[in-house]
């Protein structure tokens, strides 16, 4: 049999073998004392470190790190390290909130589009929409699965004392032998972030995913970038994971279109690489989405307080809360 060479973009495992030990959380204490880092309650700091974790919070220390080295600068300390965690789990629920917005309009543009256009309820099933018949055979498994797992799952209550009610899969799976699968409108309710916008993506016709992009204020190639950033942070979030100063991988499109709101200020290459570009696109999309949002008021009153080391970790100019982007919702009531 010949040999089967490795995708060019697949990347060679490491040569070395991990022997690290684990550390109590004592030793892990003095490993932070050891760098430097200013810990005048020892037990308050195990007592965080035993609910966060050291190896979820030791990625805040970096920004305190002097040069290439591990030890901290002699003005640091565990309350520099911890308020910049809280910063990043509030920061975490802001995008999390324009990403549930988002996500919803994105839902409903699409299933209203392909359902009205085609005038077909179950259009998802009909391979012929698709650029990739994979693909598609592996979305009609996926959601073959979800309703599986439904019905082999205990019944869910019709109601009880008028509160609870079952789920709409549930009512479709217990009331209807046909179609197979459920309505479009009750699927795209199955998917994930990333299931939809491989939908999106693999959608045969140009003019189809132009509609869609349309009611959230896009263009269609814009929209396919950035729900693939987005996917990225979803996950990022949804896993409580660090996001104010990490490296996404997958980037916003910078939109070129002047019909098309984004911010006058001119970005860097660092900066594009870091999470403002994204925060940007979420307020572009709750324009239109969410006209009467105050979302731009949360993400300012988050940064606000704090020094200038937060917003360049993400990527935000100097000044940026008086671009007129901004502006135009700052100073609404």
């Amino acid at each position: 049999m010949p040999r089967q060479d490795k995708p060019a973009h697949v990347r060679q495992r490491g040569s070395r073998s991990y022997a690290k030990p684990p550390l109590t959380l004592d030793a892990l204490l003095r490993r932070l004392k050891d760098r430097g880092l200013d810990i005048p309650d020892e037990d308050r700091a195990i007592r965080y470190l035993r609910h966060i974790g050291y190896y979820r919070l030791s990625p805040y220390l970096i920004p305190f790190r002097m040069g290439e080295s591990d030890n901290v600068r002699t003005d640091t300390s565990f309350d520099d390290v911890l308020r910049l965690y809280s910063f990043d789990r509030a920061l975490r629920l802001v995008v999390t909130d324009a990403l549930e917005r988002v996500e919803v309009a994105v839902r409903a543009a699409l299933t209203d589009h392909m359902s009205t256009t085609y005038n077909d309820s179950h259009w998802y099933v009909d391979p012929s929409h698709f650029k990739s018949s994979t693909a598609h055979d592996q979305l009609l498994t996926v959601i073959r699965a979800t309703v599986e797992r439904q019905l082999q799952g205990r019944a869910e209550p019709a109601r009880r004392s008028g509160l609870i009610h079952r789920s709409a899969l549930e009512h479709y799976l217990i009331t209807y032998g046909e179609p197979e699968l459920p309505p479009s409108w009750l699927m795209m309710e199955t998917l994930t972030l990333g299931q939809l916008t491989r939908i999106y993506r693999d959608l045969k016709q140009d003019a189809d995913r132009s509609a869609i992009a349309r009611p959230v204020g896009l263009h269609a190639p814009v929209l396919a970038s950035w729900l693939q950033s987005y996917v990225r942070v979803r996950n990022i979030c949804a896993h409580h994971g660090r996001l104010w100063n990490v490296g996404l991988g997958v980037y916003p499109t910078i939109p070129r279109s002047r019909n098309i709101a984004w911010p006058r200020q001119s970005l860097d290459s660092r900066a594009a690489k870091r999470l403002y570009p994204l925060l940007a696109s979420l307020q572009t999309i709750l324009n239109t989405v969410a006209p009467h949002s105050r979302w731009a008021h949360r993400l300012h009153a988050l940064l606000a307080p704090h020094p200038p080391m937060y917003r360049r970790g993400m990527g935000i100019p100097e000044n940026w809360s008086r671009d007129p982007f901004w502006t135009q919702h700052l100073t609404s009531p």
